[in-house]
């Protein structure tokens, strides 16, 4: 099954560890992830811009608005993920407990749902 491990920090965690400390931690993500990729369970995975240079899309009847940044109340922003493979949702936990962000804040895991056409659709493709 695949898993989508998403990793949240605090807004203050960003601005909160000195260079040193942000380079270790770079490094430790590194090392995760070729254990990760050696033993087959990684798929991808990827660090995200800070919230100041994101965007959200929302439709407004036949057009889209656009605004700067996620407007969601929240301390905590979405700063990465892992896209794994594991057995079940305790492997996954297993694997997401080992994400080096985790010790920052918290991480959300998500079974992918595969998503198949069923009956007349399934043939119009």
């Amino acid at each position: 099954m695949r898993f989508l491990c998403l990793i949240y920090t605090t807004v203050d965690v960003d601005g909160r560890l000195s260079p040193n400390e942000m380079n270790h931690l770079i490094g430790e993500h590194f090392v995760y992830d070729e254990g990760l990729r050696q033993d087959g369970s990684l798929i991808v995975s990827d660090a995200l811009e800070l919230r100041d240079k994101s965007i959200v899309i929302r439709p407004r009847g036949d057009t889209f608005s656009v605004t700067d940044g996620p407007f969601v109340e929240t301390k905590e922003h979405l700063a990465g993920f892992y896209l794994i493979e594991a057995p079940d949702l305790e492997g996954a936990t297993e694997i997401a407990k080992g994400i080096p962000s985790a010790r920052y804040g918290a991480i959300e895991i998500r079974p992918v749902r595969i998503l198949t056409l069923q009956g007349d659709l399934a043939g119009e493709r």
